[in-house]
């Protein structure tokens, strides 16, 4: 139903990354076309689709968006001197640190130029405030590296800040470019944060249970990067004392062998970790479909429910 939409809004990609530089060209294709889900995208158009949106903004907001995530994953590369993104080789590996923290700049730099030329002073308002709040997730998750003191709260705020609000912000500019009321651009922004949530949920719990060859990711490549999830942190709270030294080892270490990873895993299992980050994932979930409830039955609300099923079911 909405495949022309979704073409439009690939096209609109290709587009806007067009530059005179072919370097631009060659890391931004590699990454924009290195099979991610256009999950932003997906959502402005379906949040568009259902408070009746008939214009074109979307489309390009569509492209804003998936710019702005573009180019976390470049810098995120970089930071966490990852070799592999999504199953094939991270920009990094093939043109280097300095290539893409500056196109990473770049699609930044564009998506907000794109942006600006809709004139609409409260989509620029919400674009800026959201990503200076994820570069301060950002800089909170590297200060917490390796921190075995950190809190569940606080690695809530990292997955807020890094991945749910924007998530929350692509939802809320469907609202804003439709009119809708505060009350249902309130309702949005409710409904793409708990998704958001949940995925960045469930992408943790992931990095230790998912099917490599399907979804691309190198097991437990969080742990060898010193980034304490959720199911890590269970695991912290609900170990005996005489597994406690074992674990921090391993999250001090970060060179995480077979038998680290088997160790883990077993725990994981042990005291059910993998099931108390799924469960806080599902939770938020729920929230997000019972905040679906007040809009009519349509093609987008039932598309929004399978997105948010999928959120938390990506082969666990």
């Amino acid at each position: 139903m909405y495949r022309e939409d979704f073409k439009r809004v690939e096209s609109q990609i290709i587009e806007d990354l067009d530059s005179e530089v072919s370097l631009i060209n060659d890391v931004g294709y590699h990454l924009l076309k290195g099979g991610g889900k256009r999950f932003r995208p997906l959502l402005m158009v379906l949040c568009s689709r259902l408070c009746n949106y008939n214009g074109s903004d979307d489309i390009v907001l569509a492209s804003v968006v998936e710019f702005i995530h573009t180019a976390t994953l470049l810098h995120d590369d970089v930071v966490d001197e990852a070799d592999v993104r999504r199953g094939q080789p991270a920009a990094r590996s093939i043109w280097g640190n300095q290539a893409s923290i500056l196109v990473g700049d770049y699609l930044y730099s564009k998506a907000l130029y794109k942006a600006v030329t809709l004139r609409n002073q409260e989509v620029n308002e919400i674009l800026s405030t959201t990503t200076k709040k994820m570069s301060e997730g950002e800089l909170l998750q590297l200060s917490k590296t390796a921190d075995i003191n950190i809190t569940e709260d606080e690695y809530l705020k990292i997955i807020d800040s890094k991945t749910a609000t924007l998530i929350a912000a692509t939802c809320r500019l469907a609202g804003v470019i439709s009119e809708t009321t505060e009350e249902g651009k309130n309702s949005l922004t409710r409904i793409g944060w708990n998704i958001g949530m949940a995925f960045q949920l469930t992408d943790d719990t992931l990095d230790y249970t998912a099917n490599k060859e399907k979804l691309g990711k190198t097991l437990g490549k969080d742990l060898s990067e010193g980034k304490i999830t959720l199911p890590l942190l269970h695991l912290l709270k609900s170990c005996g004392e005489n597994e406690r030294p074992m674990i921090h080892r391993i999250i001090k270490e970060g060179e995480i062998g077979n038998e680290d990873l088997e160790f883990i895993q077993a725990l994981f299992k042990k005291y059910n970790s993998i099931d108390y980050s799924m469960a806080k994932a599902k939770g938020y979930i729920k929230t997000a479909k019972h905040e679906l409830l007040c809009y009519e039955d349509s093609a987008a609300k039932q598309a929004l429910i399978a997105v948010a099923n999928y959120a938390i079911m990506r082969d666990l």
